[in-house]
């Protein structure tokens, strides 16, 4: 009997789920196709079917707590009026927020910093993930290079500088909290964390942000 779209998607969701335990527990490079195929319940071949590898596999995984280039482009255009440069700051602050509020993102990235060895097995995975990084970066700077953002920047930070720094912080706060989430608090430190570095990037960044006017 042919499978179902439903069925189909039924098992790459439970292979996933499996990979992503086996991984966060044994590390990636010490899991087998197999070991996951017997945590989901489904033959090697199922697996196959879904994912031509362990590193397409891998990265199907990562996809489902990163936001697509598009999404990111879109929320940082600021076509909604507001300042840019606003939106990169909440863009950066809920991001490790969701490390509290979503488990899903909390142990996928505690695998991709901590559980990850890239082996030759995972090189495509390693070349796929430093192209969204060096995207991410770039989109950054051209915020940052952009009439209205550029004139702000302190004396000697250049767009280049900006975005390199700010994606370090962003990264460290990641591999920091999870490998030990006694170092800040995602819900309550974010927004000051993002805010000194923001005062250290933008000449008139405010001390805290004012409230919206109320709606007439």
């Amino acid at each position: 009997m042919r499978r179902t779209k439903e069925q189909a998607e039924q098992t790459r969701v439970a292979i996933l789920a499996a990979a992503e335990q086996l991984f966060l527990e044994k590390g990636v490079s010490h899991t087998t196709l197999e070991q996951i195929a017997r945590a989901a319940g489904v033959t090697r071949g199922a697996v196959y079917w879904h994912f031509q590898n362990k590193a397409h596999l891998f990265h199907a995984m990562l996809d489902q707590v990163r936001l697509p280039l598009e999404q990111l482009t879109e929320r940082l255009s600021g076509c909604g009026g507001e300042d840019p440069l606003w939106a990169l700051r909440d863009l950066c602050v809920g991001a490790i927020e969701s490390l509290a509020q979503d488990d899903q993102k909390r142990r996928i990235f505690t695998i991709l910093l901590h559980r990850c060895e890239f082996t030759d097995e995972l090189r495509e995975t390693e070349q796929r993930n430093a192209v969204f990084i060096n995207q991410f970066i770039a989109l950054v700077e051209q915020l940052f290079g952009r009439p209205g953002c550029l004139d702000r920047l302190q004396d000697g930070v250049t767009p280049r500088i900006g975005a390199r720094s700010l994606h370090g912080l962003l990264v460290g706060l990641f591999t920091d909290w999870t490998r030990d989430p006694g170092l800040f608090d995602p819900i309550r430190d974010a927004a000051a964390l993002f805010d000194v570095h923001f005062r250290g990037l933008v000449r008139d960044w405010p001390r805290r942000r004012q409230a919206a006017p109320p709606t007439p």
